[in-house]
């Protein structure tokens, strides 16, 4: 009798580590796996950054706390907004925000 008993606490304690060891987190990750970026330059496209300084059709622009350099085909004024379009290395390809439209933070 205690014998069968010991053996279902072995069987439940054996089955709940399975599931939280190695259930859940396949789980999780197969959840996670379709969810876009939200790091890298993936994240930053779309985002809204500021004009710091701008002349002719490149700059600079403040966004996630750093200093980016920018280019776009537009002339920008400092503290103009600006939305991120792509991103080549270390430089971000920027447009004018349009003041209809929302853009993520």
């Amino acid at each position: 009798m205690i014998a069968k008993a010991l053996l279902f606490i072995a069987v439940g304690i054996i089955l709940f580590e399975l599931v939280e060891h190695l259930v859940f987190p396949l789980a999780w990750l197969i959840l996670r796996r379709k969810k876009p970026s939200v790091s890298g330059p993936e994240g930053m496209i779309g985002q809204v950054a500021e004009v710091k300084e701008w002349h002719r059709q490149e700059g600079r622009v403040f966004l996630q706390g750093e200093l980016w350099q920018a280019g776009g085909s537009v002339s920008f004024a400092e503290g103009e907004k600006a939305v991120v379009e792509s991103v080549a290395g270390l430089q971000l390809r920027v447009k004018p925000l349009e003041s209809g439209k929302e853009a993520k933070k």
